[in-house]
């Protein structure tokens, strides 16, 4: 089983080698290799498919989050900070202002696209000449096609707004510049283009991939691609918010004034997509991922799931949070533990040798890793206690402490929290121990054979074994925070050198069901009227707050029930406002590190304000004496930090708006 792009190569012929006319969107193909004719692939059904799959190829990895990260990834957030360098870490240029139209650092996924987009066109319009195809397959590949056209233009609207939208044409080489001038469409037609193409993608595309090509989008895939990007729309930000107002109010098109982003506010927005989510909540092939609570009954009391403190739902899982292992029901969707093909709330992934090989930035430099990512202390006071109240709550009660250690050896569901485990640690949510490494942490990288480099307890304060003082001769390994993430870490995994050393496969969720819900639940909560929607593919909804409001509850008490923790307060559910700031919070928690983050505070309009926050971590330059003491960081890839609201988009690359002069480029970059 391979990803999207591992089937390319896996699928593709050896000599193929597409060479390009010239370097912006228009870029033409005039050779598919060096010995086979152009005209013969689409005459020849394996050649047409190669071809298909080999447009594919042409846009980034979803999973390319961590580095060589051509869209802004993790290290472009509030999430991780890291000392590494920004040639690796895009995302990190961006936050650094080193990102400029003349320079985009490796963000550019403009060009790709456009490269895919046309490779679409031509499939489009040349199809019909395989006579090899039956009609069934005829349709599918056109289905696939316009899901890859799609795909394309998301990725355009995600990360620089408004695309220009070429449709079917394909343009011919040679031609005078004016015959290549197009300006941009507005945001609105490009995410209407945008789900006009995937919607025409899940006519023809099957409900399931079959197992030996996972990694290929299905209808759910479209779907939820369509959810996602109309929840998009209807944030604050593209939606006639303040923020779209502050963004964009002065953003025109200068072919003829119109906005490009809508300054008047549309509620019907909202209503599309919680319709698109509802949609597929409704195709009933989706599930959050559990894993049975395991009791002591004569096994081993290292894997017993814990009871749920008082004030949790007992009720089996999805009413409340019985019978269910909290801790493995979300780990082991990441670190390898659950194939992707028995996990029910995978609607779309990909396995990514990324996500295990970026792993090691998360390792101990002393289990050969390099202590980079770097979780922010923001990320760990977001996560609330076991019983759900959040940190300040239980301090007014005693139950939350800085200060002093458990004295308290606990195993559960196969984690070991350590005597001597700070109490700052001691008693958080599942979804913590599932993805923080903390000062005092157990790291058990059993597929090491020498004991000197497996179930290893890590210290990161100075003197500790992973502390900054072993990062002497290497300054940019320290451990900058004092946390790192090991969301995506397995109890096998280790990165030591030899001994047997060996890291597990990972699947990166590109959409996960767990989103379908939280997004249905966020798009129900600001509707105040009722709206009909009826979507393309004929699934009707009627849609209000007061009349979908309990089913977007139990649709966002799921994933807290899933985590151990109690559902939405009364209070939250009677109040839009408190409603909407519990789901942004479950969301920062719940898709920590899978890349939603980056998107989510700008479409909000937030971003400004979550980017400001002073990133703070633990003393770790301290001995062990004083290093639990929050400290803000003080280095100079923080110092130089840079907040601009020209940087909810990124910038249109300047030889790119050079060649056309109706091509307007993003607000705020000259």
């Amino acid at each position: 089983m391979k990803t999207i792009k591992n089937i390319i190569w896996l699928i593709s012929l050896p000599i193929m080698g597409l060479l390009s006319s010239c370097e912006s969107y228009l870029d033409v193909d005039q050779y598919f290799d060096d010995t086979l004719k152009y005209d013969s692939i689409f005459t020849n059904k394996l050649y047409l498919e190669k071809y298909l799959w080999g447009a594919v190829g042409e846009l980034p990895s979803a999973s390319a989050i961590f580095g060589d990260d051509v869209a802004p990834g993790v290290t472009a957030g509030d999430e991780i900070f890291t000392l590494m360098t920004e040639g690796l870490f895009h995302g990190k240029a961006l936050t650094l202002g080193l990102v400029s139209p003349s320079d985009l650092r490796g963000l550019n996924s403009w060009k790709p696209a456009y490269k895919a987009i046309r490779k679409a066109n031509v499939i489009l319009a040349r199809i019909d000449e395989c006579e090899e195809l039956s009609a069934l397959e005829r349709a599918e590949l056109i289905g696939y096609t316009h899901f890859l056209r799609g795909y394309a233009y998301y990725f355009i609207l995600m990360n620089y707004g408004p695309a220009v939208l070429l449709g079917d044409d394909i343009f011919d080489n040679n031609r005078e510049a004016e015959y290549y001038e197009r300006f941009r469409a507005t945001y609105d037609e490009t995410v209407e283009y945008i789900c006009s193409e995937l919607e025409l993608a899940a006519q023809n595309i099957p409900e399931v991939a079959p197992i030996a090509n996972f990694g290929r989008p299905t209808k759910g895939a479209a779907y939820a691609l369509i959810a996602r990007v109309r929840l998009h729309a209807a944030s604050p930000a593209f939606n006639g918010g303040a923020a779209a107002k502050r963004y964009f109010g002065n953003w025109t098109r200068s072919t003829d004034g119109a906005q490009y982003v809508s300054q008047t506010y549309d509620e019907r927005k909202w209503a599309l997509a919680a319709a698109a989510a509802k949609r597929v909540m409704d195709m009933d092939l989706y599930e959050l991922h559990t894993v049975e609570k395991v009791t002591l009954s004569g096994g081993d009391e290292t894997a017993v799931t814990p009871e749920l403190p008082d004030g949790i739902p007992t009720d089996e899982f999805p009413f409340g949070a019985g019978g269910i292992d909290p801790l493995k029901s979300y780990t082991n969707m990441f670190n390898g533990t659950t194939y992707p093909v028995q996990n029910k709330e995978l609607i779309w992934g990909e396995y990514s040798d990324g996500i295990r090989n970026y792993t090691q930035q998360s390792f101990p430099i002393y289990m050969n890793g390099f202590n980079g990512m770097c979780l922010t202390q923001k990320v760990i006071d977001a996560y609330r206690m076991q019983d759900g109240k959040t940190i300040e709550e239980a301090r007014l009660l005693g139950e939350y402490s800085e200060t002093g250690n458990s004295r308290v050896l606990r195993y559960f569901s196969g984690y070991r929290l350590l005597r001597g485990t700070h109490n700052m640690y001691v008693n958080r949510e599942m979804r913590f121990y599932a993805c923080v490494g903390f000062s005092g942490c157990y790291w058990p990288g059993t597929s090491c054979n020498n004991s000197n480099y497996r179930n290893q307890t890590v210290y990161y304060y100075n003197g500790g074994n992973a502390g900054p003082d072993k990062a002497i001769s290497e300054p940019k390994n320290t451990c900058i925070t004092g946390y790192v993430l090991k969301k995506y870490v397995h109890p096998e995994d280790n990165w030591y050198n030899g001994d047997g050393s060996t890291r597990m496969s990972k699947v990166f969720p590109i959409i996960r069901y767990a989103e379908m819900l939280i997004s249905y639940a966020e798009a129900v909560n600001h509707l105040q009227s009722t709206h009909n929607v009826t979507l393309p593919s004929g699934h009707t909804y009627t849609l209000s707050r007061a009349m979908n409001l309990d089913e977007a509850v139990f649709s966002f008490n799921q994933i807290r029930f899933r985590s151990g923790q109690p559902g939405l307060t009364e209070a939250e559910i009677a109040d839009e406002t408190l409603m909407d700031e519990a789901i942004k919070h479950e969301r920062f928690i719940e898709f920590l590190c899978e890349g939603r983050r980056y998107y989510d505070v700008r479409r909000w309009g937030t971003y400004e304000q979550e980017e400001s926050v002073p990133i703070t971590g633990m003393n770790v330059y301290a001995g062990a004496a004083n290093y639990f003491e929050r400290t803000s960081i003080n280095h100079a890839d923080y110092r130089n930090r840079v907040v601009d609201k020209k940087m909810v988009l990124l910038p249109l690359e300047r030889n790119e708006v050079r060649k056309s002069k109706v091509l307007d480029q993003n607000p705020g970059w000259y």
